[in-house]
């Protein structure tokens, strides 16, 4: 019994590399052909902080790729009702509900009446985040706590409240709209950062135990700096070099990597140098790097949301 596990192992073992190289170049050759994409006619997708900024061109994005019905999160009903409006001028269902992702009780009380309000969701966007835009010695303890609430915990809760009923239909997709700073942190913006850094991993260890749920997948979305209101006033030493990407781009690639099944998105392409970067050089050859980008200081001019 003994030997045959130890063959078995073995066998496995040798063909560990081989399957490697097997996705390695089904992953390259996959680039080079047209992708089919899912069709979301059968799909009801709800986007947290789905009433501005990115989360209203998801919405949007959404509704364009024909989804059946838009439902939208938001903590601002004015905001809320102005995007649903926009959204059934495109001829689609949509419902908004007003929701603080950071409140768990919220969250299972408005899950529930979607559920009997609208039906089963079968497409979560985690895109509710906020950001204090602070040293930690100049934070308030209670928006350090706001922070982590939203942007990390509002995802427990969310997730908690709407897979389940996916895992029953075999049919889900997860998403987590995160930022390249989860990755690549900066001054200014502890809050976010380690928010950030916690809801990748949340995402990590999702996606992993998604792997044996026919049906239900997880993408994890990492985008540089967007020109949205929410990071307002924030600068880059070299603008014309490294410009922050257009919300309706991110909400589009968002969407088709959803329809492509991509597990993780980084935009634009170029950030996955900093990956492999960050993984080869020394820390004082990164610390030189972030001086040249202007990383160091790129918060001193942040205003922040109205």
């Amino acid at each position: 019994m003994n030997t045959e596990m130890d063959w078995r192992s073995l066998a496995s073992l040798l063909l560990f590399p081989v399957q490697m190289v097997f996705y390695m170049v089904k992953a390259a050759v996959s680039l080079l052909l047209p992708v089919r994409l899912r069709e979301l006619s059968r799909d009801t997708v709800l986007i947290t902080g789905g009433g501005r900024g990115i989360g209203r061109h998801l919405a949007l994005e959404f509704a364009k790729q024909g989804a059946r019905k838009i439902i939208i999160w938001g903590r601002t009903e004015r905001c809320l009702k102005e995007a649903c409006e926009e959204i059934q001028s495109l001829g689609v269902e949509c419902h908004y509900f007003v929701c603080d992702v950071g409140n768990k009780e919220e969250v299972y009380q408005q899950a529930k009446a979607v559920r009997e309000k609208v039906g089963d969701v079968t497409i979560l966007v985690n895109n509710a985040a906020v950001v204090h835009g602070k040293t930690l010695i100049d934070s308030d303890d209670d928006a350090l706590l706001k922070s982590q609430h939203i942007n990390t915990l509002g995802q427990f809760w969310t997730t908690k409240a709407f897979l389940p009923r996916m895992l029953e239909l075999q049919h889900g997709h997860i998403v987590c709209m995160n930022s390249v700073l989860a990755l690549s942190a900066i001054p200014g913006a502890i809050d976010y950062c380690t928010s950030k850094s916690s809801s990748f991993a949340f995402m990590e260890s999702l996606t992993l135990g998604l792997l044996d749920c026919p049906g239900v997948n997880a993408t994890t979305v990492l985008p540089f700096h967007t020109s949205t209101e929410m990071f307002h006033g924030m600068k880059t030493r070299f603008p014309k070099l490294f410009p922050p990407l257009k919300p309706d781009t991110v909400a589009r690639r968002t969407v088709e990597a959803v329809q492509t099944n991509q597990a993780l998105l980084l935009l634009p392409w170029t950030m996955h140098l900093l990956v492999i970067m960050k993984s080869i050089l020394p820390h004082t050859a990164l610390e030189e790097i972030y001086r040249f980008t202007g990383s160091y200081a790129c918060m001193d001019s942040f205003k922040g949301r109205t």
